[in-house]
């Protein structure tokens, strides 16, 4: 198995809660579910050399009284 890199990563609270829940949702760790998520842009973008979605650069929109 290949050697894996530790890359420190700064990211918003909130953020970080959307991916927390969204790993906890498919039974991984938030570090597992990261690296899955930036597997599947890396596979889409050989695949057809575009994003995951068209508005990849666009600001998230959370709901903030959901993290009240």
């Amino acid at each position: 198995m290949a050697a894996k890199k530790q890359v420190p990563l700064r990211l918003s609270e909130k953020l970080y809660n959307e991916i927390a829940a969204w790993a906890e949702d498919d039974f991984r760790s938030v570090n597992g579910q990261i690296e899955y998520l930036l597997t599947e842009c890396v596979k889409q973008r050989r695949k057809n050399g575009g994003y995951v979605g068209k508005d990849i650069d666009a600001p998230p929109d959370f709901d903030v009284k959901k993290f009240d």
